[in-house]
């Protein structure tokens, strides 16, 4: 059989693209390595709870378009995300606000917290030398100093941090927490988003809707399933014999082109579920992050908040960071200099792969909100109609 397109991935880009594809009467198939389909937004029940298998995910927008879109799929809740943060026998509020603020430094007003952060950031300034003074932060230590000055850095961001990139945040880049969000009221709401939930009954149903109509083939690899590539009149054949005339990959690019120029680096998760029968409530929050480096997890994820549920038990699941290397499960991009210059290489090469559309956090090699990865799928299916 002929297909216009191989979706490699049946993650969110991928799940988006074929719908529109199929939608526009085009023929798709939809492979994926993993045994269900979904991507990282899988969610399975257990015990009457919608458990996320890879990590808490709080759909979040100010596209209206894309919040009018996802909600075709499913009925969003009201849910906001407010995490907690545990620093020794300490508990602050996230984000960074004044509830966070008058618990570190028993204070109650704006002035007072501001006053605070620039007495600290201004020390920070002074330890640096004055042949730094005005120099733009050379590294995430120095990023946040000068965002939330020494105490804030040290008990919720520096521990946490170098947990979760598995690096000191001297060695890391100042990007990776340039838009860190401070706030001088009293709102726990981590997102500035309009639109904000989670889907009722889970994620999972989201992407079953969209690939709806769409023959699948799950747990099989692209390099299992492809027999060939192409040559001018289509793009790849499978083992089966189907053809197809161009491939959507969602997988890493580094590995769809064989690692030819090197390794990308990523950073992995390791989640470790626990069902809790007869615990009707075990930390009350969905998200309680463990900021303190001598605890080996980032956060302990409670699910059952995530909907409000007053089920009898509970599930929680523990979030490990983990170093990456090939068979491993690629969760985030390392997106520093080295690895921007040998994506760069990597993309020059994707773009004379002219049946080939890349797309994705691992086929684009960057970290995506749900929403961005959703905006960016359609926008790459209607260029690709036109």
């Amino acid at each position: 059989m002929r297909y216009d397109y191989l979706i490699v991935g049946a993650g969110l880009f991928g799940a988006v693209f074929a719908h529109e594809a199929r939608a526009a009467g085009r023929k798709c198939l939809c492979i994926d390595r993993r045994p269900h389909l979904g991507g990282n937004i899988y969610t399975v029940e257990k015990n009457g709870i919608q458990v996320h298998r890879y990590g808490a995910h709080i759909f979040h927008t100010s596209d209206r378009a894309v919040w009018d879109y996802v909600n075709r799929f499913a009925e969003f809740n009201h849910y906001v995300n407010s995490p907690v943060a545990v620093y020794g026998d300490e508990l602050y509020n996230l984000p960074f606000n004044m509830n966070t603020f008058s618990r570190m430094w028993g204070i109650r007003t704006p002035a007072e917290a501001e006053a605070v952060i620039a007495r600290q950031r201004e020390e920070a300034a002074a330890a640096l030398g004055s042949g730094r003074a005005g120099a733009e932060p050379a590294n995430l230590e120095e990023q946040a100093l000068s965002l939330v000055g020494r105490d804030v850095y040290e008990k919720l961001v520096k521990g946490y941090t170098e947990k979760q990139w598995g690096r000191s945040c001297t060695e890391l880049p100042a990007f990776i927490i340039r838009r860190l969000p401070v706030r001088f009221t009293y709102d726990n709401n981590y997102f500035s988003d309009r639109y904000q939930g989670i889907p009722v009954g889970g994620y999972t149903q989201i992407a079953e809707k969209l690939l709806e109509g769409v023959p699948l083939r799950l747990g099989v690899t692209y390099g299992e399933f492809a027999a060939e590539k192409g040559n001018e009149g289509y793009a790849v054949r499978s083992r089966e014999g189907d053809l197809f005339d161009k491939v959507v990959y969602t997988g890493m690019i580094d590995e769809y082109f064989d690692y030819c120029l090197g390794e990308l680096q990523y950073r992995s998760l390791r989640f470790e579920e626990e069902v809790l029968e007869g615990c009707g409530n075990y930390q009350g929050n969905a998200v309680v992050n463990y900021t303190e480096r001598e605890v080996p997890y980032t956060r302990i994820i409670e699910h059952k908040h995530f909907e409000f549920g007053t089920q009898p038990d509970t599930v929680i699941t523990r979030e490990y960071p983990a170093s990456w290397s090939r068979g491993d499960e690629p969760y985030y991009p390392v997106n520093d200099e080295r690895n921007g210059s040998l994506y760069q290489k990597y993309a020059d090469l994707a773009s004379k792969e002219k049946r080939v559309i890349f797309g994705g956090r691992l086929g684009q090699y960057r970290y995506y909100d749900m929403d961005k990865v959703i905006a960016e799928a359609l926008k790459t299916v209607k260029a690709e109609l036109e």
